[in-house]
């Protein structure tokens, strides 16, 4: 059996990149947060407007013409897709967490198995 002390440490670095994980995901999570309400005020504005509305997209430095109905679900589809990114990254800190739950308990099984 290997030596306990190095077993935690080994522990230790995995639950702190286990932490650092679930920060990353936190932080992606919130980027497609502020997305997805960007984009829930572009439909917004859409409402506003009708068919023979004009609107231009920005393609680098260049204003292109753009169809209404064509630019509306361009925006509704990248809605979903955000919303569907939402949904995966979610998943992704909810499995890291219980990863790190999991390491916890046996860093404090650990821990006590040293200080006996």
């Amino acid at each position: 059996m290997s030596d306990p002390k190095k077993q935690f440490e080994e522990l230790s670095l995995a639950f702190n990149e286990q932490q650092q994980n679930v920060n990353e995901y936190i932080a992606v999570r919130s980027k497609l947060e502020t997305q997805f309400q960007e984009n829930k005020i572009v439909l917004t504005e859409f409402e506003n407007l009708n068919d023979e509305s004009k609107i231009y997209k920005l393609t680098g430095p260049i204003l292109i013409p753009q169809e209404y109905a064509e630019a509306k679900l361009n925006v509704s589809k990248r809605i979903e897709f955000i919303q569907d990114e939402i949904k995966r990254v979610e998943t992704k800190i909810t499995e890291e967490e219980k990863a790190m739950e999991a390491t916890r308990d046996k860093l404090l099984a650990l821990r006590a198995q040293i200080e006996q």
